[in-house]
């Protein structure tokens, strides 16, 4: 059976590199389902969960956007953040989706709505993982 070789950078780090046997990654589309002798793409990825299976183990992960590039010898992503359920703060995420929820409520014209957006919908997804996937 073939697998996927994986490779996920973040801006830190070399994140993951290993052979896998499926990778979900969200899009804006939805998420999309990546096994061995896929088609070769490129995608951009959203907020959201994505997940890689190695035989009946899946590892779930919070993701906040990136790019995805499937070759024939390897997938690519190349993510702005990542994290595992047990790495992410979730005191933290939940201080920050606050903090988004008020800087939407106060509805003052000088605060950039579409990043307060953005930082709500990470918070949510890290809160989300951390407690799905934990």
């Amino acid at each position: 059976m073939s697998v996927i070789h994986l490779v996920i950078l973040s801006p830190s780090s070399q994140f993951f590199e290993g052979d896998v046997d499926m990778v979900t990654v969200p899009t804006k589309l939805g998420p999309i389902g990546i096994l061995p002798e896929h088609y070769p793409i490129i995608s951009l990825l959203v907020i959201g969960t994505m997940h890689i299976q190695t035989g009946s183990v899946i590892k779930y992960f919070a993701i906040s956007g990136g790019i995805i590039s499937v070759q024939q010898d390897r997938t690519l992503i190349l993510a702005e953040a990542i994290e595992r359920p047990e790495d992410i703060d979730v005191a933290r995420a939940r201080a920050a989706k606050a903090r988004a929820e008020a800087l939407i409520a106060s509805k003052d014209p000088n605060i950039d709505l579409v990043r307060a957006q953005a930082a709500l919908q990470r918070a949510m997804n890290r809160i989300r993982v951390h407690d799905e996937h934990l």
